[in-house]
Formats: C-alpha cells, sequence, structure tokens
C-alpha cells in the first residue's frame, strides 16, 4: 500500500516539489523519482524544481499563459503546438552524447527534427489499453474494447481525462487504427461510440494515480489505463490485469522533453537533466517506477529480459493506434467534442 499512497498524495497534494531553484521541469506527475536521472543528483546533489500537470493540454494552456519553466514532457502529438506557438527552442544535439542512442523510429517527423534542428528529445514510451481487476471482470469481458459500453458495466469504468487517450479508444472500437487522415465518418462514429461509453463511466482520471486509486478502492472494476497505472496497482497486491490484446486493439505514446525558449534556470543544468534521462540506467528505473520502455536502445537492452516489458510492452497481434503528431484541426475538433461529451452533450 506504501507506493500507492505515497504516489497519490504526491500527485493530489503538492502543485510544485521545490529542489534546485536553477531548473523547473514541468512534468507528469510521478516522472519525479531521482532514480530516473540518478546522473543529475549525483552531479548537483539534488532535484529539479518540478511542477506538475495531469494533460497535455493543460500544460500547454498553463505555459502559453506564461508559467515558467525550464523543459516540459510532452507526448508527441503536442510538439507541433509549442513549435507552432514560438515557446521552444531546438536543442543542441552536441551536447547530449547519447542522443546516437535514441531509436530513430522516435524521430521519424519533420515535427521532432528539420533543417532548424532537433526541437524534441523522445525518452519514454508506452501502452494505453484495459486494466482490469481480474476477481470480479471475466477475461472474456475484456476481449473486446465494448467493454466500454457493456450496461453490465454501467458506472464501473473509468477513462483518462486526456483528448488524445479517449479518442484512440473511440477509433478502435469503431475499427479506424490510424489517425492521421481521418473522414468526417469515421469521426462521427468514433463520437458515437465514445457517447455511449460515457454512459458507464464513473469518473474521468487526471492522473495514473488518481486511476489506481479509483480502482484499488472498489469504485471501478475497468479502466482505459496507461502502464503506470497497473504498475501502482501491482504495488499494492491489487488483482490487475492488462489486456492489450483486445480484438480491436490497443494504443501506444510516446513523451520526451522540449527546451523552453529563454527558460528562468540554467541552461548548463537543462543539458545535465536531458542527459541524466539518456543513460542506459535510467531503463531500469522508468521501467521499475512507472512502467515505461525507453527511446534509448542502449537503456532497453538492458531490461529486455524483464517480465514488465513481456507484459506491457512487447510487440502484439492486435491493431495499434500509434499516438503520433496528427493534424492540429483535427486534433483542436477532438478536443472541443470531447468536452461537449464529458458535459453530456
Amino acid at each position: 500500500m506504501r507506493l500507492l499512497t505515497t504516489t497519490i498524495l504526491a500527485a493530489a497534494a503538492l502543485p510544485a516539489y521545490a529542489a534546485d531553484p536553477e531548473l523547473t521541469v514541468f512534468d507528469w506527475a510521478g516522472f519525479e523519482e531521482p532514480s530516473i536521472y540518478q546522473g543529475y543528483m549525483d552531479k548537483h546533489g539534488d532535484s529539479p524544481t518540478y511542477a506538475f500537470y495531469g494533460d497535455d493540454d493543460e500544460a500547454f494552456q498553463k505555459v502559453a499563459s506564461g508559467f515558467r519553466a525550464d523543459v516540459i514532457h510532452p507526448c508527441s502529438q503536442m510538439v507541433g503546438k509549442y513549435r507552432d506557438a514560438g515557446l521552444i527552442e531546438p536543442w543542441d544535439t552536441s551536447r547530449i552524447p547519447n542522443f546516437d542512442k535514441i531509436d530513430e523510429r522516435f524521430l521519424d517527423s519533420e515535427v521532432f527534427r528539420d533543417d532548424q534542428g532537433v526541437w524534441f528529445i523522445p525518452t519514454d514510451w508506452g501502452a494505453t489499453a484495459i486494466a482490469y481487476n481480474t476477481e470480479t471482470v471475466p477475461e472474456e469481458d475484456v476481449a473486446s474494447l465494448d467493454v466500454f459500453v457493456d450496461p453490465k458495466y454501467q458506472g464501473r469504468t473509468s477513462l483518462p481525462d486526456s483528448s488524445d487517450d479517449v479518442w484512440a479508444l473511440a477509433y478502435l472500437a469503431t475499427g479506424t487504427t490510424d489517425w492521421t487522415d481521418v473522414t468526417d465518418e469515421q469521426f462521427q462514429a468514433a463520437a458515437d461510440w465514445l457517447r455511449q461509453a460515457h454512459q458507464n463511466v464513473a469518473a474521468y482520471w487526471a492522473d495514473p494515480s488518481e486511476q489506481a486509486q479509483l480502482m484499488a478502492s472498489g469504485a471501478v472494476d475497468v479502466a482505459w489505463s496507461w502502464n503506470d497505472g497497473v504498475v501502482y496497482l501491482q504495488a499494492d497486491d491489487y488483482p490487475v490485469g492488462f489486456q492489450r490484446e483486445a480484438e480491436e486493439g490497443s494504443s501506444t505514446f510516446f513523451c520526451g522533453y522540449v527546451n523552453v525558449k529563454d527558460g528562468p534556470g540554467s541552461e548548463d543544468k537543462v543539458y545535465d537533466f536531458i542527459n541524466a534521462w539518456l543513460e542506459p540506467s535510467a531503463g531500469k528505473a522508468l521501467l521499475d517506477t512507472i512502467g515505461y520502455g525507453h527511446t534509448s536502445t542502449e537503456a532497453m537492452a538492458t531490461i529486455a529480459d524483464e517480465p514488465a516489458v513481456a507484459e506491457g510492452l512487447s510487440e502484439i497481434d492486435v491493431p495499434v493506434l500509434a499516438q503520433t503528431p496528427n493534424d492540429p484541426e483535427q486534433r483542436q475538433r477532438q478536443l472541443a467534442e470531447f468536452e461537449k461529451i464529458k458535459a453530456g452533450f
């Protein structure tokens, strides 16, 4: 219970974690675990100052409104938004010795790397799939994403309060596995399905700690979950399964760090931080703490035989919707529609 309780309190009670005043990291709750960036700790003797958010769009709005940080941890589909707003600057990869160890598939976009430079250092990746109580939910019920619209689970499900993740779910459930070229018909089918799913939702979770708490308390039995929610529940000895192979598929995402233009802190410490993240030893720390994979091929090699990799990160034989950069107008349309659905319209 200790890990889950600690994580819940850290996410819910602390808007920021104050430490090194010369580096402010705007991040998802949970990533402040020092073992992930141990090289920074070894060099400076303290953690960066952390401020937390639970949703990519929330983070962008706060930064666009004047919140000052040195680095931010968006997922891939948000990088273009920061670029277009002029909020970030390219990384100097000559100051990042392990940059060439990043798996090229995570840099395969002009949004991330172009003739102006490298705008995004991808660091971590994971899956979004069905977390469920193995004692109350039969395996056959989670063989399909339609568990989220099954009347049997009315008031017993939870979805992320994240437009990207719920639309990934809705597209998969209605047969769309690539969101980079969505027709009006596909959008409408997904929206209709999401409205049905909304009828079963007990609560939309804001971060994985909240999702884990909802399940641990018995409030819900089924959730659309990232790997970390499952890790927290396993640490609490909760009977949790992670179904990534529903017949319609599951989703993947990856995230990383952007360098804020004119950040208030030390640029040298910005690079010390990202270099610590890209050390091979960060792979094991990231997996143990949050359940995510690392973008460094060397880091992944150190954890290739870990059971958690097989459970939550291995290749699967069903459709996978990759949450890669998509059309900004389409993404805004999805965000607006999701807000209507949550409001009951």
